[in-house]
C-alpha cells in the first residue's frame, strides 16, 4: 500500500509538471516574442501574417473537392499523432476538438502549426489563446509538410467537405 502511495505522489508530481510548469514560460516567451515581432522603428513584423501565422507556408492550394485519398493518409497521421490529444468533436480534450476547425483558420495557418507548434504558440495570438484555454503546450510531433497536407485534407473531410 505504501508503495501505491509513492507511486501515485511520483506519477501526480510529473502530472502537475507537465501540464502547470510552463505557465510563467509562456508569458516569458510571450512577451519576447512581442518585442521580436516588432522593429527597431515600431512597426510590425513583415513576416508574420495573422491568417498564416509564422512559418513555411504562405499559400496553400486547396481544391474544392475532396481528395479521399489524402484524406486517408491524414486519417493514419492522426490516429498516430493526434488521436491522444484532440477529438474529431468539438470537445476538448487535452487539446481543443477539431470540429470545423477549417471553417476557424486558414490551411497554411493550421499546416504551419502543425508543423511548427513552438514557434507558432510563441508568436501567434490565436495560439496563444489556445495554450490559455487547454494549459499544456503542442508538443512538436515531427509532421512533415505531406502529412500535414494530408492531415489538412482529414479535417476538411471531418467538417463535412466532399
Amino acid at each position: 500500500m505504501r508503495k501505491l502511495m509513492i507511486l501515485a505522489a511520483v506519477f501526480g508530481a510529473c502530472f502537475i509538471y507537465a501540464c502547470g510548469g510552463g505557465d510563467n514560460n509562456a508569458a516569458d516567451s510571450s512577451q519576447q516574442s512581442k518585442d521580436e515581432s516588432s522593429t527597431s522603428s515600431g512597426e510590425a513584423n513583415p513576416d508574420y501574417d495573422p491568417e498564416r501565422g509564422t512559418g513555411k507556408f504562405t499559400h496553400v492550394e486547396v481544391p474544392d473537392k475532396l481528395d479521399p485519398a489524402m484524406a486517408a493518409a491524414g486519417e493514419k497521421v492522426y490516429s498516430v499523432k493526434c488521436a491522444a490529444c484532440h477529438k474529431l468533436t468539438a470537445e476538448k480534450l487535452v487539446g481543443p476538438g477539431w470540429q470545423d476547425v477549417t471553417k476557424r483558420h486558414k490551411p497554411e495557418w493550421i499546416m504551419n502549426f502543425v508543423t511548427n507548434p513552438d514557434e507558432m504558440i510563441d508568436k501567434d495570438p490565436k495560439a496563444q489563446a489556445m495554450l490559455e484555454i487547454c494549459m499544456v503546450r503542442m508538443p512538436n510531433q515531427n509532421i512533415s509538410d505531406d502529412e500535414a497536407r494530408n492531415l489538412y485534407e482529414f479535417m476538411r473531410s471531418n467538417d463535412g467537405v466532399k
